[in-house]
């Protein structure tokens, strides 16, 4: 009886999962059910620390700005200036805060100045901050 030859569509399938696996070690990129678990279990980790890797950075930014912060006594803590920064409505995230603080902690200092002392001479109006461009503090009224 003579060998039936089968079609190409499962060896295309197994070579392109042995090139995503090409770099594993020992059977991983060897034998076709661990290249397949492997692949799958690489994705799902990929997948699950996309989200965990926002999250650090997240925490990395806060722990750095809280630093900054009670060093140079601007405010007691980290919540209390996130505070203050909502309530007058300042655009800055905390990636752009934590790299003004390490790189630039005058700035940071200006920044708070804004936030403690705004208010208007003479009209007793409140101003808001809006915007920060190099340093300089951009106000709107608010009356």
């Amino acid at each position: 009886m003579t060998r039936i030859l089968r079609g190409y569509i499962a060896r295309r399938r197994r070579t392109k999962m042995r090139r995503f696996v090409a770099t594993y070690r020992g059977a991983h990129s060897r034998l076709t059910r661990t290249m397949n678990q492997q692949k799958t279990r690489a994705l799902g980790s990929a997948h699950r620390d996309r989200g965990r890797q926002k999250r650090d950075f997240r925490r990395l930014w806060i722990t750095r700005l809280n630093a900054v912060i009670r060093e140079k006594k601007v405010f007691s803590n980290y919540s209390r200036f996130i505070h203050k920064l909502y309530k007058r409505q300042l655009l800055l995230n905390r990636k752009i805060l934590a790299q003004i603080a390490i790189f630039n902690k005058n700035c940071l200092s200006m920044i708070s100045n804004g936030i403690l002392n705004i208010q208007l001479e003479g009209k007793g109006l409140n101003e808001v901050p809006r915007r920060i461009h190099s340093g300089e503090v951009e106000y709107k009224l608010i009356g």
